[in-house]
């Protein structure tokens, strides 16, 4: 589409109708306008008036169409009833002798049909709409129905082919904005599902050339609000990540919100702010958003380590199929390397490993990472360092600086039990001005001097605290922990420094540069 001035058209519209009353097919006009501005709540009531006075000027064609649109709309916003009733209204309209219209309208009963849930039924009238369709709009929307429908029915890889077909006509022809930026979110939704995150970055660059040509038009709705704030932070763009979520936190309705609450909690945990996502994850989880495996991981960097099993435990065993499995089991593979149980670390790094996909190189370096942590946990050093280079290579390709320096840390590891020390202090320093770039303080923080000692970086944020003379109440209150888990942690951190009194454990603090 070509570049548009739709806060002009918008102003000039609104200007004329104060004035006179608007044609309908300026209202048609109005109405996207509006749509483009994000100005919801304006575009039935124009789509109702072009509607209206289309019949009345005797443009049953012209009516037809304005309320196959406003029935699109209301879908897309979730009143199916009132949609239903609009495509009731516009079905007795068509006349018989018009194959393009009644298709037009069998497609909109077919989105009900999907929206509803059911795809089955859904399916085979969205294929037989594909064979008519010869409207840019209508190929479109056809192939789009088709792609979604696959995708609920399990059938991933052929959604993806659908919607690439798709796309084609959304990036070469003259396809109406409300239905580019469907095709757009749809195609990185389903992208982001099918863990095929190299394209759904080509695709979220693609929009947002696409939203640059729209003067005035607000971006990402829907869902596509949470996917852009997860490729944000997969890209090491943090603080726009948080930015982006909280926005869909305030822009998705009740019943869909969950998703982005639980993507703002994984950000700011990944940057360290562990208060900030323990409301996130609450918020979600009121939604009804599973908040695993991002909650286990929370409560494992606050020392709750037997909690953050039983959650990640639970989610594992509640779906055998779900779409986060390959992610709750990095998750797992992780924490039992933390707490020591090898046995738990390989049975969940092998059952990722086989369900990394050739064609996801997300998942195939996961699987590697994963297979590498475990091979360093279990004394082969050498064995891992292969895998761990396969995992930094893929993380460079899909350009997710964070999951690279994590990478480099383990080779590290790895180096250092071959007695190669020159190589760990070059993998160590190589992550280190990642993690400096991207802010990530936990990380840092391990990295310190106090990291020779032994220390987690939950017992070194608590050992500074310690030496400022809080209490364990006091920092249990600061950390958000139990005044049990402080305990636990403080009596592991005289355990590690060889000290009996906190006394001397702040003497130690300061000996060694932990403390400003």
């Amino acid at each position: 589409m070509q570049q548009h001035d739709w806060p002009a058209e918008y102003a000039e519209l609104t200007a004329a109708g104060r004035h006179a009353p608007l044609p309908p097919a300026d209202l048609d006009r109005l109405a996207v306008a509006a749509f483009v501005l994000g100005r919801d709540a304006e575009v039935a009531a124009y789509r109702e008036r072009a509607y209206e006075e289309h019949l009345a000027r005797g443009d049953v064609v012209a009516a037809i169409r304005s309320g196959f649109w406003l029935g699109f709309h209301l879908q897309q916003h979730g009143e199916l009833a009132r949609a239903a009733g609009w495509q009731a209204r516009i079905e007795r309209l068509v006349p018989e002798d018009d194959p393009q219209l009644a298709g037009l309208v069998a497609m909109a009963d077919a989105a009900l049909r999907m929206n509803s849930g059911d795809a089955a039924a859904a399916l085979p009238l969205f294929e037989q709409n594909m064979g008519w369709a010869t409207e840019p709009d209508a190929i479109v929307l056809a192939a789009l129905g088709r792609g979604n429908c696959l995708t609920m029915l399990g059938r991933g890889a052929e959604a993806l082919k659908a919607l690439d077909e798709a796309m084609v006509h959304v990036t070469a022809s003259q396809v109406r904005p409300e239905v580019a930026g469907m095709a757009y979110c749809s195609v990185i939704a389903l992208c982001m599902s099918l863990y095929d995150i190299r394209r759904a970055q080509e695709w979220t660059q693609a929009l947002t050339g696409w939203c640059d040509q729209q003067p005035g038009l607000v971006p990402y709705r829907g869902t596509c609000l949470v996917h852009r704030a997860q490729i944000l932070q997969y890209r090491g763009a943090w603080s726009d990540a948080a930015d982006a979520a909280a926005d869909a936190c305030r822009r998705l309705p009740a019943g869909a919100v969950g998703s982005a609450w639980y993507q703002l909690a994984e950000v700011e945990r990944q940057r360290g702010q562990y208060a900030a996502a323990e409301r996130a994850y609450v918020a979600a989880a009121a939604d009804g958003t599973d908040v695993q495996p991002g909650l286990a991981r929370l409560r494992a960097a606050q020392g709750r380590l037997d909690v953050a099993v039983a959650g990640l435990e639970r989610a594992l065993a509640e779906d055998a199929f779900s779409a986060a499995r390959p992610m709750l089991l990095a998750a797992r593979t992780e924490l039992a390397i933390t707490c020591g149980d090898r046995e738990t670390a390989r049975k969940s790094a092998a059952e990722l490993n086989e369900l990394a996909r050739a064609d996801s190189p997300y998942l195939q370096a996961l699987a590697a990472y994963s297979e590498g942590a475990v091979r360093v946990a279990c004394g082969d050093p050498k064995g891992a360092i292969p895998s761990l280079r396969r995992a930094w290579s893929l993380w460079q390709r899909l350009e997710m600086p964070y999951q690279g320096a994590q990478t480099r840390l383990l080779v590290a590891q790895a180096c250092r039990a071959l007695g190669d020390l020159d190589a760990e202090q070059m993998e160590i320093d190589s992550a280190r001005a990642v993690f400096e770039r991207l802010g990530a303080t936990v990380e840092l923080a391990a990295l310190e001097p106090g990291r020779s000692s032994g220390l987690s970086p939950r017992e070194l944020e608590v050992l500074r605290l310690l030496a400022t003379g809080a209490t364990n109440r006091a920092v249990a209150d600061q950390l958000f922990l139990s005044e049990r888990t402080v305990a636990r942690h403080v009596s592991n951190i005289f355990a590690k420094l060889g000290v009996n009194s906190r006394a001397a454990a702040t003497a130690y603090a300061y000996e060694h540069g932990l403390v400003g």
